[in-house]
């Protein structure tokens, strides 16, 4: 090689060296001093369709776009032929907002909307104790669930609507339909909803004995009158974000490696921190529900059996008899694979599918392979059963 070949790519290397050097002095710096300026969550265009203190719910269009990018890179023609039954995005509780739309690019609100469903989510609010503290699962399940879906059919026109919940948006859907019947609802879709918590590695095998600390627990509540007033119980926010973050323990250990060492990649930084962003951010969890969990869904293991009282309520899952698809994560350790499963088994519904789907207990909705595990094959299940 000559001298003066030599000197060229010694240069170039050198100029690409600075390149390098330049954007991770630019991310760098973003990430420290202008955060918020690298977060892409909240990014879809949305309509706000009904508002109250407790509650919300928002409807999702594309007035704007022809096509939307995807996390493969691909883009999706957006369809202006829309589907008859409108879809209704159930979030669980203690996330924000902007679950189903964490980046343009993962957005299950925006795909759904450009896939030709008239997209609706319900927005469980900001809790706070006062306001929030003491509600319940059927105070979720059962009229603030009923005002939503009420506002969807007046905004859509259209007398049923089909339902997709992840973790316990899933579960309250199905407790809704559980109280009041499956009238107005024409499909439900679930991911990693906790169904038989007994089913799990981790309990597995310990059966009955279970019982004796949950009405430990349950008498313990009773005594200091928390059964009346459960705002006490309520799991501040660090704690619900803490709760995430263990889903997927060893990528919350190594996450500020990861991002050292992929500073020199914008979309990559961009990502980083939108989900850091959203897994920092979490909501408390009231101490109504908190309650229900602890005692009766987790402590009693009563969904398994297919029934489940609370607040002197009963709500029976062979009321639900509407077509069914079930989804599980792999590497779901929260809500391991027979726990959701187990849905197949106390439901009324004679359409019902369970699949499974790579990720773990946010990934399998959230992740980068959620899009073709997940978000298209129910996309397909759905256009199959969403004609007037």
């Amino acid at each position: 090689m000559s001298r003066r070949s030599l000197v060229t790519t010694a240069l170039s290397r050198g100029l690409a060296a600075n390149r390098t050097a330049a954007t991770v002095a630019i991310n760098g710096f973003d990430w420290a001093f202008r955060r918020q300026s690298l977060v892409r969550s909240g990014k879809t265009w949305f309509e706000l369709v009904h508002d109250t203190d407790l509650m919300s719910v928002r409807y999702y269009g594309l007035p704007d776009e022809s096509h939307i990018e995807l996390s493969d890179g691909s883009d999706l023609a957006v369809e202006r032929d829309q589907y008859a039954v409108p879809l209704v995005l159930v979030p669980p509780l203690g996330v924000t907002a902007n679950t189903f739309d964490l980046m343009p690019n993962r957005s299950l609100a925006r795909f759904m909307a450009a896939k030709g469903f008239r997209t609706y989510m319900i927005d469980w609010g900001k809790p706070d104790k006062h306001d929030h503290g003491s509600l319940s699962l059927v105070d979720y399940s059962g009229r603030l669930m009923e005002e939503a879906l009420a506002a969807v059919r007046a905004h859509s026109g259209a007398k049923d609507v089909s339902l997709m919940g992840w973790c316990m948006g899933g579960l309250i859907s199905l407790i809704h339909m559980g109280l009041n019947g499956t009238g107005g609802i024409r499909n439900l879709v679930t991911a990693a909803s906790p169904i038989d918590i007994r089913s799990s590695r981790a309990v597995m095998g310990m059966g009955d004995a279970l019982d004796a600390p949950a009405h430990l627990i349950e008498r313990i509540i009773r005594l200091t009158g928390l059964e009346e007033k459960p705002g006490a119980l309520s799991v501040p926010a660090w704690l619900t974000s803490l709760s995430f973050k263990m889903t997927a323990p060893v990528s919350s250990i190594t996450t500020y490696w990861d991002l050292l060492m992929g500073l020199g990649d914008r979309e990559f930084v961009v990502n980083y921190t939108t989900t850091s962003d959203y897994l920092n951010n979490m909501y408390m969890y009231p101490g109504g529900v908190v309650r229900d969990v602890v005692v009766q869904v987790a402590g009693h293991n009563k969904l398994a059996s297919g029934q489940i009282e609370l607040d002197k309520e009963v709500a029976d899952m062979a009321r639900v008899t509407v077509p069914m698809l079930i989804f599980a994560g792999k590497r779901d350790h929260l809500v391991e694979p027979p726990v959701a499963r187990a849905l197949l088994d106390i439901v009324g519904s004679d359409d019902k599918q369970f699949r499974l789907a790579q990720g773990g207990h946010m990934g399998v909705i959230l992740g980068r392979k959620a899009l073709g595990d997940l978000w298209e094959p129910s996309a397909a299940w759905l256009a199959e059963r969403s004609a007037a």
